[in-house]
């Protein structure tokens, strides 16, 4: 048993030691769930109405999610927040869920979001070795900024019968000065998270173990 509790403690605790595929596996799959979370709990900061697409904390989430887990486990934690808001749970802010919201005008934004998790997460993990606030800053925007937009305002544009000019506007213009500080919040809590706790890491010294 002393030799069994002794193995576990180096398999948890030690730099470099291998970790068991199973354990990894958990790990992964209670990330994804707490960042879906996360998305769903920031849909209860209630929105801004200005126009067609609301304003919401909701995309502060996906930030996170890249920048945190990194891009597979971000990109999935945003698709099962996709399947929560499918199924009908009120994670959307003001109670919004079900179907009929991925074929609305904002639907493209709610598309964008695993992809946009992906992005960053993929900026994050190729700059993880030297990564600072400010690569951090520019990974979030690219993916969580430019990646929703490109995705959201051309979708609200065919749905919503907009000329680009108000598309753009109403779409995207709007929303920058939030998401931007949105972008440079969930880059600081990544490098934060990076020198306490390197979610990122893990998964690479267990492969390398192998």
């Amino acid at each position: 048993m002393a030799a069994r509790l002794s193995a576990d403690r180096v398999t948890e605790d030690t730099p470099g030691a291998p970790v068991a595929s199973a354990d990894v596996k958990t790990r992964d799959l209670a990330y994804i769930a707490l960042f879906a979370a996360i998305t769903a709990v920031l849909g209860l900061v209630p929105a801004v109405s200005i126009g067609p697409v609301p304003i919401t904390a909701q995309t502060l989430g996906v930030m996170l999610a890249g920048a945190v887990l990194g891009a597979r486990r971000g990109f999935l934690s945003q698709l099962l927040f996709l399947v929560l808001v499918a199924i009908g749970l009120p994670v959307l802010p003001g109670g919004g869920g079900g179907l009929a919201v991925f074929a609305g005008a904002t639907a493209g934004y709610l598309f964008s979001w695993p992809v946009a998790a992906f992005v960053v997460g993929l900026l994050t993990e190729r700059f993880w070795a030297r990564y600072t606030l400010a690569w951090g800053v520019v990974a979030n925007v690219v993916g969580g900024i430019v990646v929703v937009y490109a995705i959201g305002v051309p979708v609200l544009k065919a749905v919503a019968g907009l000329p680009w000019s108000d598309a753009v506007w109403f779409g995207a213009a709007v929303f920058i000065p939030g998401d931007l500080v949105k972008a440079v919040l969930a880059a600081v809590i990544a490098v934060q998270v990076r020198r306490s706790y390197p979610v990122i890491d893990r998964p690479r010294r267990a492969v390398a173990a192998r």
